[in-house]
Order: structure tokens, then C-alpha cells, then sequence
């Protein structure tokens, strides 16, 4: 039943028209409507079937489940309220699907705030891992939170795009989604690290990453960020300055539960010193150029 289920995406990116994409190819007679704010830009969605609308309001009307992927919560809260948001197109019990990354409390806290809606809205949580290349690949890692039954037709949905999984209760997967980029932050930090480091001794930079790639040194960071950092290349997949939202949110949630994290708070400033700098608009691989600043003048390659 699930698998027939009209559904609405807004929030159509860089990885939202990948992800809608795939959707739309494994759709059959089932509609996907989207939700188009730039002239022109969905006309490939458009051309392969997508219902392209001019509101959140229409995307509701015609959905039973709609995937909201845009920067914060305060970016979904926009987009349910006003006579054009989704609030005032839900005819029929609706599942609202966060795949943004947002702080688990954030999804507790909206959908305290929806539950006397009527009809009923569900929210379940599905923040997904593997950037732009995982979206394109339809390989990302999507961390499903919510009600069991909700959760399920979620998983199926979304399970075009990636691997989709059921991890608990409503906010568990941005729980998760915090876990993972407390793991991706520190990679990327000591990938950083590791790359100017051999650099000032005259290493063949390259040659060591992928030296490193065949050893427990293996990472999805070290292969896909690497060449970035052999290159200097800091143009943006995903911007810096997320990563103060996202370690944020594990920050939080430690401290929710009275953990006292060694790493995070570290990565936290790393990455919110960086943004301070001017620097947060660019790829997390400019961390390399950060640390690179902080660094004394008069260290030299091949000392």
C-alpha cells in the first residue's frame, strides 16, 4: 500500500532533485508532485513526469506523504504556515517527512506543536548521509526515526535513493545524522591534518592518501575528500558552516544525556572559528587552509 502512496517533495537542491529523481523513476502510476520556486529549474523532473506546483499548499493537497529537505527547521516551519503552506493543503492524514538536519528536539518539538492538527500529521525524521555523490549514485545512507507503522511506509518510499533504516523513535535519526557528522568532522580534521603535515616534509601528498586508502587509515572521507585535499581544492559540495549546526545538535543531545564528548567540542570550534574567518561558505575540506593559517610563517616544506 505504501508503494501507492501520492507523494510531495519540496526542498529541491542539489540533493532533493537527485533524490526526487529517483523517486520519480521507481513511481509507476503514483504520482510526485514538486514544488517549484525558480522558473525553469525542475524541467527535467517535469519532463519525466514530476507535477511541478507554485506552492506548499498545492504540494499537500495532492500528497499523502511529503519529504521536506531545505537548510533548518526554521526553513520547514516557514513552509507549513501561511495560506500557501503545507497546514493548509493537508486534506487527509499526512506524513511529514524531515530529511533536513535539524537537532533531534527540533522534530520532538514540531510535532508536539502539530498534534492537535486536523487531519493528523505525522512527523518522521530521515536525514540522509553521503553527499551529492551518494544522491547521484542513489547510494545515501537514509537514518529513518519515527512511529513503527509511519516509519515503514517511510523506509519504502525512500529506499530508491539509498538504504534506508528504521533506527527508533521520532528524532532518532537526526540523532544519528549527529553521529555520523561527528564522525565525518574528525575525519575530515585529521585527513586535514594528516595531508599538511606530509606536505611541510616533502612528501608526494597523493601517493600517501592513497598509500593510506589500502590500510585501517580507509575512509568514504579520505576517498572522496583526498583529492580535494591534494588539490587545495575547497569549492563547495557541501558548505563548512553546516557542520556548526550539525555538531551542534550532538553537542546537544550529549549533553542530554549527561555525556561528556572528548572530540566534539573541539570540532565545534574548529569549524565555527573557520566560518568566523570567512571561510565557512567554502568545502569542510577548507579546514586544510584553516589550520594552515593558524600555523607558524615559518614552517617550510621538507624541513
Amino acid at each position: 500500500m505504501e508503494s501507492r502512496m501520492e507523494v510531495g517533495f519540496v526542498g529541491l537542491g542539489r540533493m532533493g532533485q537527485l533524490m526526487a529523481r529517483h523517486l520519480l523513476e521507481h513511481r509507476g502510476d503514483s504520482r510526485l508532485t514538486v514544488l517549484e520556486r525558480t522558473p525553469g529549474r525542475l524541467a527535467e523532473l517535469a519532463e519525466a513526469g514530476a507535477t511541478v506546483v507554485a506552492t506548499s499548499r498545492e504540494v499537500a493537497e495532492a500528497s499523502e506523504l511529503v519529504v521536506v529537505m531545505v537548510p533548518a527547521i526554521a526553513d520547514i516551519r516557514a513552509a507549513l504556515e501561511g495560506p500557501d503552506g503545507l497546514l493548509a493543503g493537508v486534506r487527509r492524514p499526512l506524513l511529514l517527512v524531515v530529511s533536513s538536519t535539524t537537532a533531534p528536539q527540533d522534530v520532538r518539538d514540531l510535532q508536539a506543536d502539530l498534534a492537535g492538527h486536523e487531519p493528523p500529521v505525522t512527523v518522521v525524521d530521515a536525514p540522509v548521509s553521503g553527499g551529492v555523490e551518494g544522491a547521484k549514485a542513489a547510494t545515501l545512507s537514509i537514518m529513518v526515526g519515527g512511529p513503527d507503522a509511519a516509519a515503514a511506509a517511510v523506509v519504502e518510499i525512500l529506499a530508491p535513493a539509498g538504504r534506508a533504516v528504521h533506527l527508533g523513535p521520532l528524532g532518532a535519526g537526526q540523532v544519528a545524522k549527529a553521529c555520523n557528522q561527528l564522525i565525518v568532522a574528525a575525519q575530515i580534521v585529521a585527513v586535514a591534518e594528516a595531508s599538511l603535515l606530509a606536505e611541510k616534509a616533502g612528501l608526494d601528498v597523493g601517493k600517501l592518501l592513497d598509500l593510506l586508502g589500502g590500510g585501517y587509515a580507509a575512509s568514504r572521507v579520505l576517498e572522496v575528500k583526498g583529492p580535494k585535499l591534494v588539490a587545495h581544492d575547497h569549492s563547495p559540495d557541501g558548505p563548512a558552516k553546516f557542520m556548526i549546526k550539525d555538531l551542534s545538535a550532538a553537542r546537544d543531545e550529549a549533553a542530554a544525556s549527561g555525556l561528556r564528548l572528548v572530540t566534539g567540542p573541539v570540532l565545534l570550534d574548529a569549524f565555527t572559528s573557520l566560518t568566523e574567518a570567512g571561510l565557512g561558505d567554502q568545502d569542510t575540506t577548507v579546514v586544510q587552509e584553516w589550520i594552515a593559517q593558524q600555523s607558524p610563517a615559518t614552517m617550510t616544506p621538507g624541513r
